[in-house]
């Protein structure tokens, strides 16, 4: 199960920090992964981690303003979000992908579970 929050409303420019809980014993058998949604847009590849946290894979729209990162002592993964644009509003979902190998997939179909969602609306 995973559960995503921190998300809200914020000005452009501004920065906000996403984290997904997950209640797997063997979190660090899963890749993470975190996808977005708005009503423009089909879901959309945000940024992707291996499960060691050593390969991380970002979507072109967000590469060089958004970090993500994990902690498997806490089974939680983390989204860094910086230089928010209103292009980022969206729902943004978490997800893990079970895996035996040290990739960061980058697209939805590898991903088993999924969180419920978590809003960020960037305006001014």
């Amino acid at each position: 199960q995973l559960q995503a929050f921190g998300g809200g409303s914020v000005q452009p420019g501004g920065s906000l920090r996403l984290s997904c809980a997950a209640s797997a014993r063997s979190y660090r058998d899963y890749a993470m992964g975190w996808f977005r949604r708005s009503p423009e847009k089909e879901r959309e590849f945000v940024a992707a981690i291996s499960r060691a946290g050593t390969v991380r894979d970002y979507g072109d729209s967000v590469k060089g303003r958004f970090t993500i990162s994990r902690d498997n002592a806490k089974n939680t993964v983390y989204l860094r979000m910086n230089s928010l644009k209103p292009e980022d509003t969206a729902v943004y979902y978490c997800a893990a992908d079970y895996t035996v190998t040290g990739a960061a997939h980058t697209t939805s179909a590898h991903y088993e579970y999924w969180g419920q969602g978590t809003q960020v609306t960037v305006s001014s």
